[in-house]
């Protein structure tokens, strides 16, 4: 490109940032109380996968009160917004709804205090701990910003409360109940998710694969249980899955080609009863992280035969190896990430939008991928840029997402958030022609 025509294509872009930022300010300080008293009320009120009910029902009501036509129970306790807006494409917004079972540490004073029962009737605590308050607060923010802003583009809005995101199953239930039958199917799919070591006022994105595969794999080991004095007469589960923990590190070391990242962690493991018990089972709860499907059945056979040699191997019972939840890499389109950063730089400005690498980290955002919709995640930063400079300059990490210590900075993450998703809306949508 000539230099002429590079100049004049930055100084559209600043001129499109400047017109927009100052549009979105004036409207965001209107907004603003709001905005933020409705986050702090989700971080303080946080439900579990699939037990998403007072949620759901207040992303319903704010959805209703900005105009949208809603439709509640889609895949258990999804929820779907639309406004029609005259002939056009259909974009969707997907928010995810749930939170994590933490004990929140922060001293925020909208701190969750909330316990609960787990599925397995465990007294847990519970915290917005990934940032889904976040999400959901900017699905309702883009959602008003659209609705007073009709002038401005044409088409169908579809912006989607997805439950169970941390359990990678509400984006199949929400699919599977006729998500894309009972309501347009979407041109274009858009998300952004909370990053934890980004400055508030800042995006990041990667093209193409952006996250791993997650299978989550329950594993039963068993022995044959006895006196704690008497091991002779036992088989310990216990040893058993010790060497079981160990050997699996072999399975990412030696059996997968180094090139293809893979994760194998045990994340659970729960077994005995008392000091002088030999027990009788080990259960242990796995995650496994790729971004090829080979590589994820590659892993799956390794634990197998590892946990069914160790059973013949030291005369046990045979071991129960299940896969319990699964979901896809997810795939940031490279078509449509280059139609939206430019929409995301001329939002928030050039200077805040910057690339990242891939993470092992999962998501069930890419199954609405389904049929071939275009996809787009990009991330947000939500930590004040002093805490940042202060953990970088200690060459500490920050609190990462999923943390008990996650405390994002409300007000100007929530503005990005809005400001940038509304941009990428309007910028996919023709103008409206009146």
């Amino acid at each position: 490109m000539p230099k002429l025509a590079r100049l004049s294509v930055l100084a559209l872009l600043l001129l499109a940032s400047s017109s927009f930022a100052q549009a979105d300010d004036a409207w965001f300080d209107r907004q603003a109380d709001d905005l933020v008293g409705l986050y702090t009320h989700l971080h303080a009120n946080p439900e579990l996968s699939f037990k998403e009910v007072k949620t759901a029902k207040r992303i319903a009501d704010e959805l209703r009160k900005a105009g949208y036509e809603v439709t509640e129970g889609v895949g258990k306790l999804g929820v779907v917004g639309l406004m029609r807006n005259g002939e056009g494409p259909t974009i969707l917004v997907r928010s995810d709804l749930d939170a994590l079972p933490v004990v929140e540490a922060t001293t925020l004073p909208y701190a969750s205090k909330v316990l609960t029962k787990d599925d397995d009737g465990k007294e847990v605590g519970v915290m917005h701990a990934c940032g889904h308050d976040i999400h959901m607060t900017c699905l309702v923010g883009v959602a008003r910003w659209l609705a007073e802003h009709k002038e401005k583009w044409s088409g169908t809005v579809m912006l989607i409360g997805q439950p169970a995101e941390e359990k990678i199953g509400g984006a199949k239930a929400m699919l599977k109940d006729g998500l894309y039958k009972r309501f347009p199917k979407p041109n274009f799919a858009l998300a952004l998710h909370v990053a934890h070591d980004l400055e508030a006022g800042k995006l990041a994105y990667i093209s193409g694969p952006a996250m791993a595969s997650s299978t989550s794999v329950d594993v039963t080991i068993r022995g044959k249980g006895g006196h704690g004095a008497m091991p002779q007469s036992t088989v310990d589960p216990i040893v058993l899955a010790a060497l079981f923990v160990v050997d699996l590190q072999s399975i990412v070391a030696r059996e997968i080609n180094p090139i293809h990242p893979a994760v194998i962690t045990v994340g659970s493991i729960h077994g005995g009863s008392k000091h002088n018990i030999i027990g009788s089972e080990v259960h242990m709860q796995l995650t496994l992280r790729s971004y090829r499907e080979d590589v994820t059945q590659a892993l799956i056979d390794g634990i197998q035969r590892r946990a069914k040699g160790l059973s013949e191997a030291h005369r046990a019972p045979a071991p129960t190896i299940s896969i319990t939840e699964t979901t896809p890499p997810t795939i940031n389109d490279p078509a449509l990430v280059a139609k939206v950063v430019p929409m995301l730089a001329a939002a928030v400005g050039a200077e805040n939008v910057t690339t990242v690498d891939p993470t092992m980290g999962a998501e069930d955002f890419g199954l609405f991928g389904e049929g071939g919709v275009p996809t787009f995640m990009f991330r947000l930063g939500t930590i004040q840029p002093d805490r940042v400079a202060t953990f970088k300059g200690k060459n500490v990490p920050l609190p990462s997402l999923h943390s008990a210590l996650y405390a994002p900075d409300p007000k100007p993450s929530i503005k990005t958030g809005v400001t940038a998703m509304s941009a990428a809306v309007v910028g996919l949508l023709p103008p409206k022609t009146r």
